[in-house]
């Protein structure tokens, strides 16, 4: 092989590396780390849908106009947290019919319940049952997934554990899906020690198959009452596994939201882009698909 007949060789060679990854990296480009002053570093991704969930049903008449800006909306089987009645129930079809997919929803037991219940896991297995018969009888399919609602933060009480897990199990036994609605926000537990109540969640899991929807509203990453821009993925939530992101809350939390680029209304809520003087405040959700729970 002559000398000129090599380097014409190396050349190609290079060339053609060289153009692959230039092809890599408009395709799947370096991520750099987010600014402290929250430039949008992180992009927002293709592919991701916008959903909303809220404790009260909007109404039949809105859901043609929700249906212009949300994908999915959330869908409680039972009283939402605070709440004396489920306004939810009956109405999977007619959300259906409208296109919406669906994060499903259980409310969970706080600590105070319990710490005076006689056996915290038989409860959570009870409730676990009375999750799946609800979704049963509200036409969700087998499959879907359920998320509990786990309101309390930081690291799991052993009580709240017994209950979790005993949950988790008897809805993966059922046929349907375990999920846990959770945060993914870090708090400080002692010096130099940092937790999220998700990370705890799984670390304890043993295994166990669990889907979660995070909720992270402070800004940075949550990019506040943002309703134009493509949502960002659920995994820019601190949760990289999490299969849903609720990044915004109604009312806010100041505290959390001070940074937002996308404000809140002056009354601190996220309303839906409704037309006319028609007001529904939202909390707004990102997920990668258009039914992030399958139960369509």
């Amino acid at each position: 092989m002559t000398a000129r007949l090599a380097r014409t060789i190396v050349s190609f060679a290079t060339g053609v590396l060289l153009a692959c990854a230039a092809i890599a990296y408009a395709r799947f480009p370096l991520r750099r780390q987010p600014s402290p002053d929250f430039q949008q570093d992180v992009q927002p991704a293709l592919g991701t849908y916008l959903g909303f969930d809220r404790n009260d049903y909007p109404g039949d008449t809105v859901l043609d106009a929700l249906a212009q800006d949300f994908a999915f909306c959330g869908y409680w089987l039972n009283a939402p947290p605070g709440e004396k009645s489920d306004t939810w129930l009956g109405k999977r079809e007619i959300l259906r019919s409208h296109g919406f997919g669906f994060l499903v929803l259980f409310n969970g037991r706080l600590d105070k319940e319990l710490k005076s219940a006689r056996d915290p896991k038989t409860l959570g297995s009870n409730d676990a049952t009375a999750a799946v018969d609800a979704a049963k009888k509200e036409g969700f399919p087998p499959g879907t997934i359920i998320f509990l609602d786990q309101e309390e933060g930081g690291r799991m009480l052993p009580e709240q554990q017994a209950y979790l897990y005993a949950w988790i199990d008897a809805v993966n036994f059922s046929g349907y899906k375990a999920g846990v609605y959770c945060s993914g926000i870090p708090v400080q537990e002692s010096l130099g020690v940092q937790i999220t109540t998700a990370n705890d969640i799984q670390n304890n899991a043993r295994n166990r198959k669990i889907e979660f929807f995070i909720y992270n509203d402070v800004c940075p990453p949550a990019p506040g009452c943002d309703f134009d821009a493509q949502p960002l993925l659920p995994s820019q939530s601190g949760v990289p596994s999490a299969t849903a992101w609720q990044f915004a809350q109604s009312p806010r939390r100041p505290e959390l939201t001070a940074l937002c680029p996308y404000p809140y209304n002056p009354d601190g809520n996220c309303y839906a882009p409704l037309p006319g003087d028609e007001k529904i405040h939202v909390d707004l959700d990102s997920a990668a698909s258009r039914d992030p729970s399958h139960g369509r």
